[in-house]
């Protein structure tokens, strides 16, 4: 363990310990119609009563597709949006009531990785500029080095020379420009930081190399990640445990290779039975499961379970009028589903709807060359993660991600 990460923990807690603690946080942004006095008419439901806790140097991942609000949930984490209700401790203090310099002081331990590195940096900037902008406006002097000592020392930890400190952002590559974004994340040494689809942006090429230096950041300086991604190889090899939402809430919640090798919800399930395997006599004898229909409007979720609409498991009692309550099925397993148990002893099976070999397919794309194609003539250490869990040939549409 480095000096920096033990004076961290001394000072801050120990590692294991409840860093972030979100209880039914709500986000919902108000639907108005009118032209000279505006009524609100209903409202977005972009993030509907979650919970979820992080703990102290832990990499938490939370997954889902597009629309179902995870980004929002780590914007509202950091008050980048205000929450509707609900509570958000950092550190045992309550975030969602903090305000001026309390907010301020707060926040600096809290730090966000945007997903793409080129509209997050202001092209008129300097990098130096870019990365002395938190330090001046958190007020921390400088050192004997001045400004420009901790610029080269933030470039040195993310693998980019002196001489960018000079440059601007145009004069970069995606994977670079991102480095950038890391070096201003780390700049105040935070304690959490909020890494919103970190690699999604980057070419497949580079992906792994930001990866690791997430990785090594973590190590280094005792990092505590909010990883939120739609890469389900990527959260898979980063986090330890991993949220699985959809319309708002959160439907599952375990360890990571728990989730992998045994997923209780049905979205889940879905999920990972449409994520291709390596081995073609596995690849063509498992069991598929088709979502059929769209993502119902967070504007108007259904009752009950609000995965019921799309469900191969659904079943005619309590799925359509009983919202499931997010529990305990198994030690660090929580499942929102009123059959978990029941759909994992085999007691309910997916309907005849959900097994058409032809329709499954067509979450798949053989067209274009995929990332693990891409990456077949790299080195092993330098090819991304998400390739790992590629089936050669294929690609991998927005059937289970963002």
């Amino acid at each position: 363990m480095t000096a920096s990460v033990a004076q961290r923990q001394s000072s801050s807690g120990a590692e294991g310990e409840t860093l972030l603690e979100v209880r039914d946080l709500t986000v919902h942004f108000p639907i108005k119609e009118g032209v000279l006095i505006d009524r609100q008419v209903g409202a977005v439901r972009a993030v509907d009563g979650v919970d979820l806790d992080v703990a102290r140097g832990q990499t938490f991942g939370l997954v889902g597709e597009s629309g179902c609000g995870k980004s929002t949930l780590g914007r509202a984490v950091l008050r980048l949006i205000e929450p509707t209700g609900g509570t958000v401790k950092f550190d045992g203090v309550d975030v969602s009531s903090l305000k001026g310099e309390a907010l301020r002081r707060m926040r600096k331990r809290m730090q966000m990785i945007f997903q793409d590195p080129m509209s997050s940096l202001d092209p008129r900037q300097s990098v130096e500029s870019v990365l002395t902008e938190p330090l001046r406006a958190h007020d921390i002097k400088a050192g004997d080095s001045g400004y420009s000592g901790r610029v080269r020392e933030l470039l040195d930890v993310v693998g980019l020379p002196a001489s960018a400190a000079s440059r601007y952002p145009h004069e970069f590559s995606g994977g670079q420009r991102q480095r950038i974004g890391i070096a201003r994340a780390i700049a105040l040494n935070p304690d959490l930081i909020i890494a919103d689809e970190p690699v999604s942006a980057l070419d497949v090429s580079i992906q792994a190399q930001v990866v690791n230096l997430l990785e090594e950041l973590q190590e280094r300086f005792g990092l505590t990640y909010l990883v939120i991604a739609h890469d389900l190889a990527v959260v898979r090899h980063i986090s330890e445990t991993i949220a699985v939402m959809y319309l708002g809430t959160i439907v599952e919640q375990s360890p990571s290779e728990s989730l992998y090798l045994e997923p209780l919800h049905p979205y889940t399930i879905a999920l990972m039975s449409a994520v291709p395997i390596p081995d073609p006599r596995v690849e063509e004898q498992r069991e598929r499961i088709l979502l059929v229909g769209d993502l119902p409007s967070p504007a108007n979720p259904p009752d009950g379970c609000r995965f019921h609409t799309r469900c191969p498991f659904r079943q005619p009692t309590r799925c359509h009028d009983e919202r499931p309550a997010l529990r305990e099925l198994r030690p660090d397993r929580l499942v929102a589903c009123h059959y978990a148990e029941e759909i994992r002893a085999g007691q309910i099976t997916p309907d005849e709807s959900s097994h058409d070999p032809h329709a499954t397919r067509l979450a798949f794309d053989s067209a274009t060359p995929s990332a693990a194609q891409q990456s077949a003539a790299q080195p092993d250490d330098e090819r991304s993660p998400s390739s790992f869990d590629t089936m050669p040939g294929t690609r991998y549409r927005d059937v289970g991600g963002e």
